[in-house]
């Protein structure tokens, strides 16, 4: 069998799982969103729920804590490129990327669409989760897809440096990224 042919499942893999995770919560992040607009900014729609979290319809115009508040359209922007930058990066390395990767991708690049939607469509971003138990800014489904996106796929590239070091250090021959277990 050819070199290249034996990656081909790898990419076709990786591509598909990106396309289905991302569709998937850039879906939830607009059902979520289009439900909660639907109450004035300032409302508590529910809870709290174990003193922990309530759901407060929130408009924000800038990013987390208040920073570069008004800058919705800059935001939107960078946002766009981000996941543009992501997304090309995925596809050229998708045959070596991780599913840990991937999946980190797919979460940031929905995420940041979900968001760069509402800036261009309503001036703010909708956000409805606020905790009570601490003092942390009001988010969504977009923002938990963009941090938790952000912590797996570095993992999975540490992961994969760490696989690719330890194939180095012994002098075997190191495996492709995303072929480990295959």
């Amino acid at each position: 069998m050819a070199v290249g042919a034996d990656k081909r499942p790898l990419r076709g893999r990786n591509l598909i799982l990106f396309a289905v995770v991302a569709v998937l919560w850039l879906g939830a992040d607009i059902a979520t969103k289009a439900y909660f607009n639907g109450f004035p900014a300032g409302s508590v729609v529910a809870g709290p729920f174990l003193g922990l979290v309530q759901f407060r319809v929130a408009h924000n115009t800038g990013a987390a804590w208040g920073m570069f508040g008004d800058s919705t359209f800059a935001l939107g922007v960078l946002s766009l490129a981000v996941c543009a930058a992501l997304t090309a990066y995925l596809i050229l390395v998708s045959r070596r990327a991780s599913v840990i990767e991937v999946l980190g991708g797919a979460l940031i690049v929905a995420g940041g669409l979900g968001n760069a939607l509402d800036r261009f469509t309503l001036g703010y971003v909708v956000d409805f989760i606020d905790t009570t138990f601490i003092s942390f800014p009001t988010f969504n489904v977009a923002d938990i897809g963009v941090t938790c996106g952000f912590v797996l796929f570095f993992a999975g590239m540490l992961w994969s440096m760490r696989g690719d070091g330890a194939s180095t250090a012994t002098g075997a021959p190191a495996p492709a990224r995303g072929e480990e277990g295959e």
